[in-house]
């Protein structure tokens, strides 16, 4: 097909995903993106959130939460640290980590990590996203 690009997903720990997409839609650290064939050359770097793969059959969803990404006009690498399909997240347990980490960003008490407490908001939020 002729507007498809190779898109592939590495983890520490496997090939996530591999194939041919029309697009894919990601969060980084500069806003939203969308890659189509033929984006021009870019590395960013990923933020939490729900990532969209559009392939020739259907849409696609994935929870992703960190990494970086190298755009070529014929092929998207995404390095993640972590990416969950829906049917991997536990939405009890992420409801519970939003909850927990809504509450430490309230306290801002002695010791608490805001940033890391934000991330964590983060990666949850993108994991119940990921399931709507």
């Amino acid at each position: 097909m002729a507007d498809t690009f190779a898109l592939r997903i590495i983890t520490p720990d496997k090939i996530f995903y591999e194939g041919d997409v029309v697009m894919a839609e990601f969060n980084t650290t500069e806003g939203g993106i969308g890659i189509y064939k033929n984006h021009m050359p870019i590395t960013v770097i990923i933020r939490p959130g729900v990532l969209t793969i559009t392939e020739a059959e259907g849409e696609k969803k994935a929870a992703l939460h960190a990494g970086f990404a190298e755009v070529l006009p014929d092929k998207v690498t995404i390095l993640a640290e972590n990416i969950e399909w829906p049917d991997e997240i536990d939405v009890e347990r992420a409801q519970s980590a939003e909850e927990r980490a809504r509450e430490r960003i309230a306290s801002k008490g002695d010791g608490i990590d805001i940033d890391r407490a934000t991330i964590a908001l983060q990666r949850a939020i993108a994991r119940i996203n990921c399931l709507k």
